[in-house]
Parts: structure tokens; C-alpha cells; sequence
């Protein structure tokens, strides 16, 4: 039979263990080479965000609003969808936006049509 001597497990702040817990610099976060150039990268990215949520918020509105439409065209004996309108909104997403613009487009029609 082995001896065998009991391990103490190394503590992630020991100074001898070998795994060093430090969070990311903000140069690292934002791929930026100074710190100047961080901060202007964290600042413009929280704005970002902060312009991706009012934007989810105008979609989930849109929504709301196509919803309500295609309940009234539907009530009246209408079909859910439009197809002459939808190429309105198409052309005009691509008119403002570019060839992105026509995809873009694609998706908001799409979420905004319901469940079927």
C-alpha cells in the first residue's frame, strides 16, 4: 500500500497559483490600442446600445400597429397581407438605405405579418 499525502487545494488569489482571475483592460474589451481610444469606443457603444433599444422598442410598436391593420382587413373580408403595400415599404427601405435597406425591409415585414 501507497502513501499517499493530501493535496491542498490552491486558492485562485494565492499568490503560487497558477490561474490568474484579471478582468480584461478597456483596451482589450474595445480591440483599441490607447486609452483615449477606449473611452471613445465604450462611449459610442453605450450609445449604441442605447439606440438598439429604442429601435427593438419602435419594432415591437410597428408590430403592434400591423397587427391592427391586418385585423381590420381581415374583419372587412380582406386578406392579412398587402402585397402592393409591402413593395411600397420594400422600395422605400431601399431608396433610403441601399440594397441592406431591402433586407432590412424583409425582416421588419416579416415579424410584423403575425402569426398565421
Amino acid at each position: 500500500m501507497t502513501a499517499t499525502t493530501p493535496t491542498t487545494p490552491i486558492s485562485p488569489t494565492s499568490p503560487t497559483s497558477p490561474i490568474t482571475s484579471t478582468s480584461p483592460t478597456s483596451t482589450e474589451k474595445t480591440g483599441a490600442r490607447t486609452e483615449e481610444a477606449a473611452d471613445v469606443i465604450k462611449g459610442a457603444r453605450e450609445r449604441i446600445d442605447a439606440l438598439d433599444d429604442r429601435i427593438i422598442g419602435l419594432v415591437q410598436e410597428r408590430m403592434a400597429v400591423s397587427a391592427v391593420i391586418q385585423d381590420a382587413r381581415i374583419a372587412s373580408g380582406g386578406r392579412r397581407v398587402n402585397l402592393s403595400r409591402e413593395m411600397e415599404i420594400l422600395t422605400h427601405y431601399s431608396e433610403a438605405l441601399g440594397k441592406p435597406g431591402t433586407s432590412l425591409a424583409m425582416t421588419l415585414l416579416e415579424l410584423c405579418r403575425g402569426r398565421v
